[in-house]
């Protein structure tokens, strides 16, 4: 038989409720051995979850009757919070990296900074590519939209295009997506 802990604090708003804390007059019972036992009064569920040495653990409380499983709650804790480390392990993160270019980059350098835009995307990451001005750079602007638009070319076996290429103020700014695998 599980038992409360008062003193702690009330961390989880929605506790499954057992045993005493089913307030519903009547509910339907699942025995430990996953057999329907029907629908039945709570109090005599208890009954015969206390003579097993178990819980009567609500399952499903929105369901008319509520659904309530005879089970050793600790066990059935620990499972749901195994359950909730699983999703939350397989759960991916995707980050938005971002490459800057200049007007004047060099060859190597964006050879370079492609490359890196392609580890990036390779890992499932969404990539900005921003190409900034500065100056007298701001008179070519059109430079800076080919060399993003070169970049998009280049990348498009593996990326495709999430924001076209656009102009901000200093910035030429286009966003990146990995391709979906089919």
């Amino acid at each position: 038989m599980s038992r409360f802990d008062n003193r702690g604090s009330r961390r989880n708003e929605f506790q499954t409720r057992i045993n005493h804390r089913i307030r519903v007059p009547e509910i339907r019972v699942i025995d430990y051995n996953g057999d329907q036992l029907g629908i039945m009064k709570t109090n005599i569920a208890f009954q015969r979850a206390k003579d097993y040495g178990l819980d009567l653990v609500e399952v499903s409380p929105t369901a008319k009757p509520p659904l309530c499983k005879i089970m050793d709650y600790g066990k059935f804790k620990y499972e749901q919070e195994k359950k909730r480390k699983e999703q939350k392990k397989n759960q991916v993160q995707t980050k938005l990296k971002e490459v800057k270019f200049r007007v004047n980059v060099d060859e190597h350098d964006y050879e370079t900074k492609v490359r890196n835009l392609r580890k990036f995307i390779e890992n499932g990451d969404r990539v900005k590519v921003s190409l900034m001005f500065r100056g007298r750079e701001n008179a070519h602007t059109q430079l800076g939209l080919e060399i993003v638009n070169r970049v998009i070319q280049e990348t498009a076996d593996i990326t495709t295009v999430d924001q076209a290429a656009r102009q901000q103020g200093r910035f030429v700014t286009a966003i990146l997506v990995p391709k979906k695998a089919k």
